[in-house]
């Protein structure tokens, strides 16, 4: 079984859990998810299936969404509501408009502090180990890209936001530098992961419904595994040439390649034989390198 379930986690669930789930589920030992969600957060969650599980280093690139609410007025050490309030004041001279514009200011390239809460690795250890250790260490600011922020409802104290974002980004971290800015400090309160690349919430399937079906019916509705690659080129095979990449040898490819792969050399390429998916190559030049190969069947000189 290979491929990829959109899954969505519900809150109080670790990701682990998710994938636990899956492995009863399915039999299969080779399961993983492809980007950790906050025991407290909730939405989409890919989890990768057998050979699956090789593809998500290329899906850093795919920007997420999420749906927030905020909580004007207080901040904690985890940033988020769930933590130990470290300061609390009251919301006053603040109108909607005053909000709206601090909420959507954080859009473009921004420089965010990540939060001591995360998993981040610094000197070889997680930043939340630092801190349940009563650790200081320095946290170096890093540029994130947010290409889209839209306020949705401001209720009291409390802020409703959509953002669509980049790899890296801390929505928790964008709640307190919005309270930052508005001069009230403000905790997350809040998180659904609407989207992460081609999966949408609209299409991810719940735990319970999971558990209730066979592994027969799970295969059924697994994404395949190129699925959320339709970003890249691709490159059609021969037999012949197919047999030689999924071996690891490089390929000529001369004028096989289009003007355009080519003008663009060092780029990765889904790579096929006939309509199957056999994996993911790397052009440079005119010469084709498999990066990795996904289906190993056209080895074999007699196939």
């Amino acid at each position: 079984m290979n491929g990829i379930l959109n899954f969505n986690k519900p809150q109080q669930m670790t990701s682990h859990d998710c994938v636990a789930i899956v492995r009863r589920a399915t039999g299969i030992k080779r399961v993983g998810h492809t980007g950790t969600l906050d025991p407290m957060a909730t939405g989409v969650l890919p989890i990768c299936i057998g050979s699956a599980t090789r593809i998500t280093e290329y899906l850093d690139e795919d920007q997420k969404t999420y749906r927030c609410l905020m909580q004007l007025g207080i901040e904690t050490d985890t940033q988020d509501i769930w933590g130990k309030v470290t300061s609390e004041q009251p919301v006053v001279n603040l109108n909607d408009e005053i909000i709206a514009t601090a909420v959507l200011s954080f859009q473009g390239d921004i420089i965010q502090v990540p939060p001591k809460y995360s998993a981040l690795k610094v000197a070889g250890k997680r930043l939340y180990q630092y801190a349940r250790e009563g650790k200081d260490v320095e946290i170096k600011p890093r540029h994130i890209f947010i290409s889209k922020m839209t306020l949705n409802q401001i209720h009291g104290n409390q802020v409703t936001f959509t953002v669509t974002c980049s790899k890296g980004s801390y929505i928790r971290s964008i709640c307190r530098d919005i309270g930052c800015k508005l001069g009230c400090g403000a905790a997350m309160a809040g998180l659904e992961r609407l989207s992460t690349g081609i999966f949408t919430i609209e299409n991810a399937i719940t735990p319970d419904k999971i558990k209730a079906m066979t592994p027969d019916e799970i295969r059924e509705i697994l994404i395949p595994i190129d699925a959320p690659l339709l970003r890249l080129d691709s490159v059609q095979l021969a037999l012949n040439q197919s047999r030689d990449f999924t071996n690891g040898k490089s390929l000529l490819m001369g004028p096989s390649i289009s003007k355009d792969i080519k003008e663009n050399t060092d780029r990765l390429v889904r790579v096929y034989y006939e309509k199957e998916f056999i994996g993911v190559g790397r052009i440079q030049g005119e010469y084709l390198l498999a990066d990795k190969v996904f289906n190993t069947r056209l080895q074999h000189e007699d196939f």
